[in-house]
């Protein structure tokens, strides 16, 4: 585990990627609609811009990237990028599985060492959702990050909420962040997610469509137990979501169960 300077930040980002589609308005996801399917040769040039941006966190969530098909050029998306952005620990979950043509999936990128990872299929009307819970650190004081893609359906959304209402509950230091499909009005309408893991009072900006940020959709939350320094969006890095980022402060006992096991 690494070390850091007991007033350093904690700095998280999440990302929806679209798999490295170029979206600048409604009308390209007509337009380029293909690129889901088929590979661009410009897709590789995007990576290297989003990797100048991710090499500065700590703590990395993505959402909608390829694990090594066609559509990507074989690349899978995951590793490239914590390769080339300097994350030691990364960690890929597939979520869709479309054979060659598509491997959709979720991302953890770190640059502290897990001491566990796991994986969960999330519920919902439809399948290929899913989650990330990685724990820093051991014992109750541990720090723990949930990296998730939850359902476009409200009816999906409510049952992907219950579900990780159960796994967040009885944690102490918590921090839930991904792509949410909904708003913050809709979390905290949710009472078992709110009463597991209360809004920050620090709303998310606004975050989607990236051109014309109208909604915020991509969340970085937090348990009481942490604090905000900044939360802010960062340019449009070619998807039709924004990155969303955040610093945070962690509790003493938190920090010396990352730092000083």
């Amino acid at each position: 585990m690494s070390h850091q300077a007991e007033d350093t930040p904690l700095k998280l980002l999440t990302f929806n990627l679209q798999v490295g589609i170029q979206t600048s308005a409604y009308h390209h996801y007509l337009t380029r609609g293909w690129q889901h399917l088929l590979p661009h040769p410009r897709r590789s040039e995007r990576l290297d811009a989003m990797c100048e941006v991710l090499r500065d966190f700590d703590i990395v969530g993505l959402q909608e990237v390829d694990g090594g098909s066609f559509r990507s050029g074989h690349v899978n998306q995951v590793d490239y990028l914590a390769a080339h952005a300097g994350f030691p620990h990364h960690y890929q979950q597939l979520n869709r599985n479309l054979g060659r043509v598509a491997q959709h999936s979720n991302g953890l990128l770190a640059k502290l060492t897990p001491s566990r990872i796991e994986e969960h299929r999330l519920p919902g009307t439809l399948p290929g959702r899913g989650a990330i819970h990685a724990r820093f650190g051991e014992g109750p004081d541990a720090l723990h990050v949930f990296v998730a893609h939850l359902a476009l359906s409200h009816r999906g959304r409510v049952r992907q909420l219950d579900y990780l209402s159960e796994l967040v509950q009885p944690l102490r230091h918590v921090v839930v962040m991904g792509d949410l499909n909904c708003t913050p009005d809709q979390i905290h309408a949710h009472s078992r997610f709110r009463e597991a893991l209360p809004l920050h009072p620090v709303r998310p900006p606004l975050s989607y469509p990236s051109w014309q940020p109208r909604r915020a959709l991509d969340h970085i939350l937090l348990s009481d137990s942490l604090e905000a320094d900044r939360v802010e969006v960062l340019d449009h890095l070619f998807s039709d979501h924004l990155p969303v980022a955040i610093e945070i402060r962690l509790p003493e006992a938190c920090r010396a169960s990352l730092f000083h096991p």
